[in-house]
C-alpha cells in the first residue's frame, strides 16, 4: 500500500525553503555591484553565507561563486527529495529532477566530442538528480563518447539504452544530436508514462512536462531552419507530447523557411510573445534571443505553481523552478561582471527576476 505524503508537512518546509531565496532588492544590488568580489561580500549575508565559505578554502572570484552555487543547487533539490523519498509524490519529484541527470549526460557527451579538459566539463554540471557528484566525476574521466556510454550500461543507467541504440549513428556521420535527441525522447516518453493518471498532481507534472516539449521543439525549429536542414531530417528530431504544438505545425514552421515565418505559425499559441521580439532578432537570425525568452517562458510558468493548491507537488513544482531561477540569474549577474558588460546587456542576458 502506497501511503500518501503529507503534503502540509512537507510544502510547509518548502515554503521555509522559499522564504530563504533571496528577495527582488538583493537581486538588484548584486547587478549593481562593480566586480566579483562585491557580489561574494553581498552573497556571504544571505543563505549561501555557508557554501560560500566552503568554497572560498579552495576558490576566489567567478569559481568561488560557481561552485558555492552548484553546491547549494544541489543541497536544496536533494532535501526536497529526501523529504518525499518512499512516499507517493516521490515519483513526482523523480520527473521533475531527471532532467538535471540528462542535461548532465549530454553536456558530458559534448564536452567529450570537443575533447574538453575533465574540470571544464564540471564546472558547467548540476548533480541535482539521482547521478551524484561521485557518478559523474567517475564519468567525466572517461576517455570518449563511447566510453562514457558503456560505463552508464554497466551500471544499469536507464539512459544508457537510448545512446547505445543510437550510437552507430552517431558513429556514421559524427553529429552529436543524434544522441541528444534520442536521449531527450526517452526521458520525455518516460515521463509522460509516469503521470498518465488523473490526479491533481498528475495533470500539474504533465503540463510542465508537455510545456517543455513544446519550448524544446520551438528550439529545434528555429536550429533547423538556420542550418537549412530537409524536412525528412527534421522530423526525426522532433518530439511528440507538446502541450499546443503538435508535429504537423512544427513541421509547418520549418517549411516556411525563415525564422520570421517559423515564429508567425505561433500566432495563436501561448507561445506568440515571440513575435514581440525586435525586428533586430529576426533580421540577424539570433537564435539565442529567442532561446532565452522561452526559457523566461518555462521559468514563469513553473514559479506560478507555486500558488496552486497548498496541499498538492504544485508548491514542490514553484520552489524548484524558483530556485532555478535564482542561481541561474546570480551565476548570469557574476559571469557579466568578469566580461565586462554594461549594466543594460547583463539584464538582457538574466533569464527572469
Amino acid at each position: 500500500m502506497v501511503i500518501r505524503v503529507d503534503f502540509e508537512y512537507v510544502n510547509a518546509r518548502v515554503r521555509g525553503m522559499k522564504s530563504r531565496l533571496l528577495s527582488t532588492s538583493v537581486l538588484e544590488s548584486l547587478i549593481l555591484k562593480p566586480d566579483v568580489e562585491s557580489i561574494i561580500a553581498v552573497l556571504e549575508n544571505t543563505a549561501y553565507k555557508e557554501e560560500i565559505e566552503r568554497a572560498s578554502i579552495q576558490y576566489s572570484g567567478l569559481m568561488c561563486i560557481e561552485v558555492a552555487l552548484r553546491k547549494d543547487f544541489t543541497n536544496a533539490f536533494r532535501k526536497i527529495f529526501n523529504m518525499v523519498e518512499g512516499e507517493n509524490a516521490e515519483k513526482y519529484v523523480k520527473v521533475l529532477l531527471n532532467r538535471w541527470d540528462v542535461q548532465n549526460i549530454k553536456t558530458i557527451l559534448r564536452g567529450k566530442n570537443v575533447h574538453m579538459i575533465p574540470a571544464e566539463i564540471l564546472e558547467c554540471l548540476v548533480p541535482a538528480g539521482k547521478l551524484d557528484d561521485t557518478t559523474l566525476i567517475e564519468l567525466i574521466k572517461q576517455p570518449d563518447v563511447k566510453a562514457v556510454i558503456d560505463l552508464l550500461a554497466t551500471w544499469g543507467i536507464e539512459y544508457a539504452e537510448p545512446l547505445t541504440r543510437n550510437f552507430k549513428e552517431y558513429t556514421e556521420k559524427r553529429d552529436l544530436a543524434i544522441l541528444e535527441i534520442a536521449i531527450d525522447k526517452f526521458r520525455y516518453e518516460n515521463a509522460i508514462d509516469a503521470v498518465k493518471g488523473d490526479s491533481y498532481d498528475d495533470r500539474i507534472i504533465r503540463e510542465m512536462i508537455a510545456i517543455e516539449i513544446d519550448v524544446t521543439n520551438i528550439k529545434t525549429v528555429l536550429k533547423m531552419i538556420r542550418d537549412k536542414i530537409d524536412i525528412e531530417e527534421a522530423q526525426t528530431c522532433l518530439i511528440n507530447g507538446g502541450s499546443k504544438l503538435d508535429i504537423k505545425r512544427l513541421l509547418a514552421m520549418i517549411r516556411t523557411g525563415t525564422i520570421e515565418g517559423a515564429i508567425k505559425h505561433l500566432g495563436t499559441t501561448p507561445y506568440n510573445f515571440l513575435l514581440k521580439l525586435p525586428q533586430e532578432a529576426f533580421r540577424a537570425g539570433k537564435i539565442s534571443v529567442f532561446e532565452r525568452e522561452l526559457e523566461k517562458y518555462l521559468v514563469k510558468k513553473g514559479i506560478s505553481k507555486f500558488f496552486g493548491d497548498p496541499l498538492s507537488i504544485a508548491i514542490i513544482v514553484g520552489y524548484l523552478a524558483a530556485k532555478y531561477n535564482e542561481s541561474t540569474n546570480i551565476r548570469i549577474i557574476a559571469r557579466c561582471k568578469t566580461a565586462d558588460f554594461t549594466e543594460k546587456e547583463l539584464r538582457e542576458e538574466l533569464i527572469y527576476v
